[in-house]
């Protein structure tokens, strides 16, 4: 068997079997549901979904990477092998992410599976961590039958902030936007709490929940003081809290620096600043959350990879837009969007975007 490899740089799946026999595609549904759950908790490291059955096809063991912090910090097939036990052998076992080949803080994925006595692997999406990816090799190597690509544009689409990431260095940028209809975040005198529902703060703390990091302005800590706290998930969310403020104008005493989760106050470059998390706080996925020169700045800088925006059916008439830039001076200038999602939310939309690249040959 060759196992399909990803082009370096490029994020693209090999390979995508869609149509793989029914219990790995169950199997790869059920893992994928445990990955999506811990998105943000795994700092650092992907948030793996794994599965295992039995010889005859019965699920005998699942997890998930284990939050950061926690020792040994387990990557999900170890956990869902635990849970099997002997049962594992001469079984299968599916992981959202190609099984690790190197040792960090805990040992090789592809020797403990061996170990376990499994017959076939299934994974989503290769792993493209210089150091760690070669497990479906070694898998096989062993004499473990190994079908990649299972599901493999789902498992990307839940990996994808991880996965680009660690291949460009800096991390994946979503940037939240709540605006009411005529794309006002504030009302004339000043005031913006709330815009939006109940209903669409509840779903943008599922959002904050699933990244490692929040970035604001200090015109919003000023005019809010905001926490940015993560409230409504099952597990601890703790996202370090970013304050965007060269003047110094933030205090010391606002919420946002307080214990409840790791601050930053920073006064230097966008791009640095990715780099920094990335390299020093081990952020993958860095939501930006305001305010308008804040979006303006990091839309400006090409820094943004998606845009979820909090659309209420309300008309403000006057106030501060929801971004605010010099930098696009000419409607060519503008920032196009490709739609990839419209949610209804209690009374509000849910609309999730990316920038569209323009090249000579075309959009990208």
């Amino acid at each position: 068997m060759s196992v399909p490899r990803q082009v370096d740089g490029d994020p693209a799946l090999a390979v995508d079997v869609s149509t793989a026999e029914p219990v790995l595609i169950a199997a790869m549904r059920r893992a994928l549901d445990l990955a999506k759950a811990g998105q943000g908790s795994t700092a650092g490291n992907p948030c793996v979904g794994a599965v295992v059955l039995d010889a005859v096809g019965r699920v005998v063991g699942e997890g998930r990477t284990e939050p950061h912090g926690e020792l040994p910090g387990r990557h999900a097939e170890i956990v869902a092998l635990a849970a099997a036990g002997e049962r594992a052998a001469g079984g299968t076992l599916v992981s959202t992410l190609e099984p690790c080949h190197g040792t960090g803080r805990t040992g090789p994925c592809s020797a403990a599976i061996a170990a376990a006595g499994v017959a076939r692997v299934g994974y989503g999406v290769a792993d493209p961590l210089p150091g760690f990816a070669g497990g479906a090799l070694a898998l096989v190597e062993h004499g473990i039958e190994v079908t990649p690509g299972v599901l493999g544009n789902d498992a990307f689409a839940v990996h994808e902030p991880w996965l680009t990431a660690v291949r460009r260095g800096w991390p994946w940028v979503t940037l939240k936007l709540a605006t009411s209809l005529d794309g006002r975040a504030a009302a004339a005198d000043g005031t913006s709490q709330w815009i939006t529902s109940e209903e669409a703060r509840a779903d943008a703390h599922q959002l904050r929940g699933r990244v490692e990091a929040i970035v604001v302005g200090s015109g919003t800590v000023l005019a809010d003081d905001p926490q940015l706290t993560v409230r409504g998930t099952v597990e601890e969310r703790r996202p370090v809290r970013v304050v965007l403020d060269r003047r110094g104008r933030a205090p010391q005493a606002a919420r946002v620096f307080d214990a409840a989760a790791p601050s930053l106050r920073y006064a230097g470059e966008l791009p640095d600043l990715t780099r920094l998390l990335f390299a020093d706080h081990a952020v993958r996925h860095l939501l930006v959350e305001g305010g308008p020169t804040v979006a303006g700045a990091f839309l400006a800088a090409g820094l943004v990879d998606e845009v979820v925006a909090y659309l209420a059916p309300a008309i403000l008439g006057a106030g501060s837009a929801s971004v605010v830039t010099s930098a696009f001076g000419s409607i060519s200038d503008a920032v196009r969007l490709a739609i990839t999602d419209v949610t209804p939310v209690g009374p509000d939309l849910r609309i999730t975007a990316r920038p569209v690249r323009v090249t000579e040959e075309g959009a990208v």
